[in-house]
């Protein structure tokens, strides 16, 4: 049985379609009454495990429970959830007081206090006078708090909500999200909502939910996630960030930028590869003339309405994005600090590439659905399963996938301040990470070289 204070848990989700692995493993408590938030990319299987919680969907494996009670089997009518779909779903032959209605009618309630409960609901969502209107009539915005409010007049203990704005201009998409947060609070129910929007998972939420291809990334507060990003996805996802190569010294000691800053991070260890994260509006920016730990010259300034977005390029042959009410014009030598409790330190994912591979022969090696020359090494011989490594910098990608040995396509792509740390996601199922100069796009096609010396093999 579940913990009574958790309406739904989600333990250990995987979903596969055909060959396709969309959920890895998922795991997720939500409280009664929370605002939880799913938020990852195109891709990374946040609808499909709304839609395993709403029923739509059958997990491969793992188990859902509401209110204590195992789902996995009952369908979505007969769950006390109810969801709010991207394109809206409403009957466009049904006025807007009949598609409020329908569920109630299907339930067998009465006309009384249909007419009772649609009138509140339609209050509720500010649509009052709306009742004789055709859908067709209704604006989008409209159209979104009528299908709110045919989910919520069914009083369900939990609303789920697949990115519902997402069809909304700029304004309307503020507007609405003011409103949800109010019927949040009003109606005391459990919302779980579906976005990519980073700007709105950090305006509605309690909780939100980071994913990336099917796995859950981090599970914090908006200030949390903000502020102590878990890895360089969640901080490269949510809100602008100078990411870059690190070294901890020690205990509150980090070099990055080609200097040593004081922090407040321990617990590393001594001279360890690390990854710092800075936020823009984080670097303080002044003129040459006065003092700081750093320095460069602005190479782009842009007015974005409250702040100016800079690009600067240091002395030290780095890029970093500072964020400030000031402008500081391009070609002018600024100077720049970075307070201690400003610098967040993350452990590195990976410090390298770590393939599975079988020998072909002593000097070739099976990997990456391609088969790479390699070095003879002693211990290591034909048909062995062996791990294969390799560093980011040594692994060469083509633009013409012919050109290589293997090819993959490009799903990650993170700036490092002086390079680019690429995701490339192969043919095997394997991805490999490159560090590169070169200025590549989402999803393009590559071929990927290693030459045989910078391969080293080890018995698996």
């Amino acid at each position: 049985m579940s913990d009574s204070n958790f309406i739904i848990s989600a333990s250990h989700i995987s979903k596969w379609f055909g060959d396709k692995h969309v959920l890895d493993d998922v795991s997720l408590n939500i409280k009664k009454g929370e605002f939880v938030t799913i938020l990852g990319p195109s891709g990374c299987g946040k609808t499909t495990l709304l839609r395993i919680i709403a029923g739509f969907v059958v997990p491969t494996d793992g188990e859902i429970t509401i209110n204590g009670q195992v789902m996995n089997n009952v369908p979505p009518h007969e769950r006390p959830v109810n969801t709010v779909f991207q394109r809206y779903a409403l009957f466009p032959h049904l006025n807007v007081y009949d598609n409020i209605a329908f569920g109630l009618k299907l339930k067998g309630v009465k006309e009384p206090e249909i007419e009772q409960r649609v009138m509140k609901v339609l209050k509720m969502v500010g649509m009052t006078d709306y009742e004789w209107r055709d859908v067709d009539s209704l604006s989008g915005g409209q159209q979104q708090r009528v299908a709110i409010a045919r989910a919520i007049v069914n009083q369900p203990q939990v609303l789920l909500l697949d990115e519902p704005l997402s069809a909304l201009d700029h304004k309307m998409r503020k507007d609405m999200q003011i409103e949800l947060r109010q019927m949040h609070r009003d109606l005391g129910i459990t919302f779980v909502y579906v976005t990519h929007d980073q700007e709105e998972a950090l305006t509605l939420s309690d909780t939100i939910v980071v994913m990336n291809e099917g796995l859950v990334q981090q599970i914090g507060t908006p200030t949390d996630i903000y502020n102590e990003p878990v890895n360089s996805f969640v901080a490269d996802f949510i809100g602008e960030s100078n990411i870059l190569n690190g070294v901890m010294v020690e205990d509150r000691k980090v070099t990055f930028l080609g200097h040593e800053f004081e922090c407040v991070d321990e617990g590393f260890g001594n001279d360890v590869p690390v990854d710092v994260v800075i936020r823009p509006e984080d670097i303080y920016i002044m003129p040459r003339t006065d003092k700081g730990t750093f320095d460069g010259k602005v190479t782009s300034c842009i007015f974005k309405g409250v702040h100016y977005e800079m690009t600067v390029e240091t002395t030290d042959g780095y890029e970093v994005y500072v964020q400030d009410y000031n402008a500081f014009e391009v070609g002018m030598e600024v100077s720049m600090i970075i307070k201690p409790n400003d610098i967040q330190v993350m452990h590195k994912e990976r410090v390298r590439n770590t393939v599975p591979g079988k020998m072909v022969d002593d000097t070739h090696v099976e990997m990456l659905d391609a088969e790479f020359e390699c070095l003879p090494t002693e211990g290591i011989e034909a048909g062995m399963e062996v791990n294969v490594e390799f560093e980011f910098g040594d692994v060469d990608v083509m633009d013409d996938k012919k050109d290589g040995t293997a090819e993959g396509d490009i799903t990650f792509i993170l700036y490092k301040g002086n390079h680019y740390h690429i995701t490339v996601a192969t043919p095997s199922g394997d991805n490999i990470y490159a560090d590169t100069q070169d200025v590549w796009e989402d999803r393009d096609i590559v071929g990927i070289n290693i030459l045989p010396e910078n391969i080293k093999i080890t018995k698996r």
